[in-house]
């Protein structure tokens, strides 16, 4: 019985959560092609930390959205990580750099281990 409450907890808003996760991939999407002279301006900190930071959040979202395999969660975000940088190739003033698909692994490895902490408090 205390299982189905955890449980429950949780999955209460998977919805909200679907459309958050969908949310958060668009406006992610959109920030990383936009032209510099565009795209909103950002506090000054490291581009790697925007970059773990999304992705700390989109592995987030993804989990408590969707019912998926932590390996299957980790290689769709590190999929999606390389086509923002495969897209940057074709932006205007955007340069595609492994570091920031490193980043983006890294962010989506503390994601996913804060929903694996946040399933055994809740």
């Amino acid at each position: 019985m205390t299982v189905k409450l955890k449980n429950a907890k949780v999955y209460e808003y998977q919805k909200q959560f679907k459309v958050l996760f969908w949310i958060a991939l668009l406006v992610s999407y959109i920030f990383a092609v936009l032209p510099h002279d565009i795209a909103p301006s950002i506090p000054e900190v490291s581009d790697k930390a925007h970059h773990v930071f999304a992705f700390v959040v989109l592995a987030l979202l993804l989990r408590l959205g969707y019912h998926i395999n932590y390996w299957y969660a980790l290689l769709s975000l590190v999929a999606y990580g390389v086509l923002i940088e495969f897209s940057q190739i074709y932006a205007v003033n955007r340069f595609a750099e492994y570091k920031d698909v490193i980043a983006d692994t890294i962010g989506t490895f503390i994601g996913l281990s804060l929903y694996k902490y946040i399933r055994k408090v809740i």
